[in-house]
């Protein structure tokens, strides 16, 4: 089983933040950047990454919204702080803020690359795609605001994940998403809102979406390699 570490980077203009960091456990695919959902560097992210880690990816979870010095939440969910998360997103543009952190983690991790996110986090990663340098290609789950961005095109393979019941993602939104670019796979399961993470998950869902992203990411060069 690999065990996680808590790093340091900086961005490119100098930037602190801390990263969550899982060497892979079997013969190397490539990097993997994991984007959490608004609620930062949780526990579900740590295991989740470290999962991954088992399937021969070195992953980084940078941490795109706190200090550089602010310790991890324990908890997946605190509703009791939900306000405050969400103007810590209004105040990063809704992922817009948060490439250079993305950068950062890019850089640190030998390629071939490849960038996952959730929520806030999926909406980050379609902004990794479109302006990002070193990615080989990129899996978006309900990304509630890929909307607002969806005239910027992603410059490596894409796919996006969306729940038919989200509550929280209106499917105009995801009509328009693929008015804009109907040659884009995006992909829409019989769920709801965080389908992978532990407060929506749906088995199927979270399976099909995962299997979906491991093939993508094959595909565009995760390749074992030596461990």
């Amino acid at each position: 089983m690999t065990t996680g570490t808590r790093i340091a980077l900086c961005d490119r203009d100098g930037g602190p933040l801390s990263a969550f960091h899982v060497p892979p456990g079997e013969a190397r695919r490539g990097g993997l950047v994991v984007l959490h959902a608004i609620w930062g560097i949780t526990p579900h992210i740590r295991e989740f990454s470290e999962s991954l880690a088992e399937h021969g990816y070195e992953v980084i979870a940078p941490n795109l919204l706190d200090s550089a010095d602010a310790p991890w939440p324990e908890l997946n969910t605190e509703p009791a702080i939900l306000d405050q998360r969400m103007a810590l997103g209004e105040q990063a543009g809704w992922g817009a803020a948060c490439v250079p952190r993305v950068q950062a983690a890019i850089d640190a991790l030998e390629g071939p690359v490849f960038v996952m996110g959730f929520c806030f986090g999926g909406t980050t990663a379609w902004l990794s795609a479109t302006r990002a340098h070193g990615v080989a290609a990129v899996s978006c789950f309900y990304g509630g605001d890929i909307v607002r961005y969806r005239d910027e095109t992603p410059k490596v393979p894409t796919i996006l994940h969306f729940g038919k019941t989200d509550e929280m993602i209106p499917p105009a939104d995801v009509a328009a998403i693929e008015a804009a670019h109907p040659d884009l796979p995006i992909h829409q399961y019989d769920a709801g809102h965080a389908f992978v993470a532990p407060s929506g998950h749906h088995a199927d869902s979270a399976r099909l979406s995962m299997l979906r992203t491991l093939q993508l990411f094959q595909r565009s060069g995760g390749s074992k390699g030596e461990a």
